[in-house]
């Protein structure tokens, strides 16, 4: 995420995946078949699945076919053997990465990770060497273009519903909340007929670096593309101020 406008980030990140849709959607697939392998398929008791549900709701995936999943999900319960693995490292200049996966094969998913992160000069650290500098946040952003009401009125909405915070950006409204409280203010939101732009748990950086060579910026960035082009990466965290 950039340090600054957030959605502009959001935008570059949904135009790569409006131009690889059914790679995002096989991501959010995964996601909801290992959430009903945890916590079963009723998204009300399961928070898990409700924030995959936002995920696929926020990526413009049919509901259709996000029902579809579940009840797939549901009737393969015993079948699904994906898991969540987590890499930290470090690319040019410190730069501080995480990267979320879900696999069926560790050792395939690691091989592909470390060599992204050796391609771009950088290098996979031990559990735990950078997530320190982040903090786990739910966040929602929502495009000022798709929200032409008051303002004051949305940060009530959301204060109200237990958000931490509320930020007005140049193009977007940024809502911050505690990783417990998301699934009620992103519910609140719904609810309003408020159309979201994003809305995930993600890692938020709470300090950014920026790079000032361009070889590191051009080593990073292709960290980044190979990690993208990654079909078990899930997410990508830096704190890289773009």
């Amino acid at each position: 995420m950039s340090g600054h406008s957030k959605f502009a980030n959001i935008k570059h990140k949904k135009e790569k995946n409006d131009a690889a849709k059914g790679k995002i959607f096989t991501i959010i697939g995964r996601e909801i078949a290992v959430a009903v392998k945890e916590g079963g398929p009723d998204v009300s008791n399961n928070f898990k699945l409700a924030a995959v549900v936002a995920k696929a709701k926020a990526n413009n995936m049919p509901n259709d076919t996000i029902e579809r999943g579940i009840k797939k999900a549901a009737g393969d319960v015993g079948n699904v053997n994906y898991e969540y693995v987590t890499y930290e490292g470090y690319g040019p200049s410190g730069i501080a990465i995480i990267v979320d996966a879900l696999t069926d094969n560790k050792n395939r998913t690691a091989a592909n990770v470390r060599s992204a992160f050796t391609k771009g000069h950088g290098n996979i650290g031990t559990q735990g060497c950078v997530s320190f500098m982040f903090d786990q946040k739910g966040q929602i952003v929502i495009d000022k273009e798709e929200y032409d009401k008051d303002a004051d009125d949305l940060m009530m909405t959301v204060l109200d519903a237990g958000a931490e915070d509320f930020a007005e950006e140049e193009d977007s409204y940024e809502v911050i909340t505690d990783p417990d409280s998301f699934e009620g203010v992103r519910k609140a939101l719904e609810e309003a007929g408020v159309a979201m732009a994003s809305a995930e748990i993600t890692m938020i950086p709470q300090n950014y670096v920026e790079l000032t060579e361009e070889a590191d910026i051009k080593n990073l960035q292709r960290t980044l593309d190979l990690l993208d082009a990654d079909d078990d990466v899930q997410a990508v965290y830096t704190n890289w101020d773009e």
